[in-house]
């Protein structure tokens, strides 16, 4: 059965996939702020992408529970390896076919990229870096279903579960004040690569989940306020950032401590207006992106080789990386690159996926997001 899509959930995801490609284009490309504050905080495209794939996991796993349905960890977790490993072990495998051509200045062991656990001790400029955040969502995909199965098995209380989360929360901006303290402010290398200092970014997504299936009064209210939710959610979103990327705020303690936390929540805020009927952001459709949105996970994993190997060639002809039609075509070139990647590689998976675990018709309906999370 074909899960319906929510244009506010692909405009989100589209967002957050040119933000990281604007990133990494001013990082491997241009090696020069080529789109200005969009290009500063491109890196922030992926903690849009832990929120949203935050509320996916959650959603998927508390509709069946709401629904009364059994917990399956063997149907969940097989069902995330189907559509996580094969476009990843694609790209990892060419990382290590091709080490002269994509390789950093140093190389985890094999057995942390075949475990995703390269995000621990990880350092910038090593190679394939940006799998940090699959690591960190391939790690939340294991412990959610299995922390949600226990709390089910032990018949525990819904107060228990929002206890839990919220002190994971606290977890997370606790670790990150004391890396501070010690020197490590949120942007060092051993915080923003580390489980610990981020994970807690996806949970604002699974709280979303929470309140869609077991409160859903509450949800039902907050659905009726889509443009204040939308308008909070821009002027949060703004502010967050704006202290994070300030010189004169991001060298606080409470700025590096509860940064990225307060952008996970302010993302959240957005995601509620995506999902209300009532919000612009929903009802607004634009032209491709609800393309760029299923391809983003393949685009994440592809762009990056794509733009070190077409940076290496510009900058040995000294073509300007800057110029509008080299940025146009290079973006495409790293888009085309995950498309190729989409249609022969996770769409033939996907297919299997449906024919050996295919999702219970009142899942199917309940569904509300069905791009793959980064």
């Amino acid at each position: 059965m074909t899960q319906k899509r929510i244009n506010g959930l692909d405009t989100l995801r589209a967002i957050a996939i040119l933000l990281v490609l604007m990133s990494h284009y001013c990082g491997f490309v241009s090696k020069h702020q080529t789109f200005g504050f969009a290009g500063d905080i491109g890196w922030a495209g992926v903690d849009l992408f832990f929120v949203l794939s935050g509320y996916l996991i959650g959603n998927q796993l508390m509709s069946g529970i709401a629904n009364g349905e059994p917990l399956s960890l063997k149907n969940f977790f097989a069902r995330r390896l189907l559509r996580t490993l094969p476009n990843y072990y694609v790209v990892l495998a060419a990382y290590f076919i091709f080490p002269v051509a994509l390789s950093g200045r140093s190389t985890s062991p094999l057995w942390q990229f075949l475990t995703f656990t390269q995000n621990i001790g990880l350092e910038y400029g090593q190679t394939f870096t940006h799998s940090w955040s699959l690591c960190i969502e391939e790690q939340f995909y294991l412990i959610l279903p299995i922390v949600s199965l226990m709390l089910l098995r032990l018949k525990s209380p819904l107060w228990l579960a929002w206890g839990l989360l919220i002190a994971a929360i606290g977890g997370g901006i606790l670790f990150r004040g004391m890396a501070f303290m010690d020197g490590h402010p949120a942007f060092d290398a051993q915080v923003y690569y580390s489980s610990f200092g981020r994970f807690d970014e996806l949970l604002p997504g699974v709280a979303i989940a929470m309140l869609k299936n077991f409160h859903t009064g509450v949800y039902d209210r907050l659905m009726r306020h889509g443009q204040v939710l939308l308008v909070t959610g821009l002027l949060v979103t703004c502010g967050v950032l704006y202290c994070i990327n300030s010189d004169d705020y991001n060298k606080l303690l409470i700025v590096n401590s509860l940064g990225f936390s307060a952008l996970a929540i302010s993302f959240a805020i957005l995601t509620l207006a995506a999902l209300s009927p009532n919000s612009y952001l929903h009802r607004l459709r634009l032209p491709g992106a609800a393309q760029l949105a299923l391809w983003s996970y393949a685009v994440y994993l592809v762009h990056k080789p794509v733009f070190m190997l077409i940076g290496t060639e510009l900058a040995k002809r000294h073509i300007n990386a800057n110029g509008p039609l080299t940025i146009v075509l290079v973006t495409a070139a790293g888009v085309f690159g995950g498309w190729l990647l989409y249609r022969l590689v996770e769409t033939p998976f996907m297919q299997l996926r449906a024919r050996w675990f295919p999702v219970k018709a009142r899942q199917a309906q309940t569904g509300q997001l069905v791009q793959r999370p980064v």
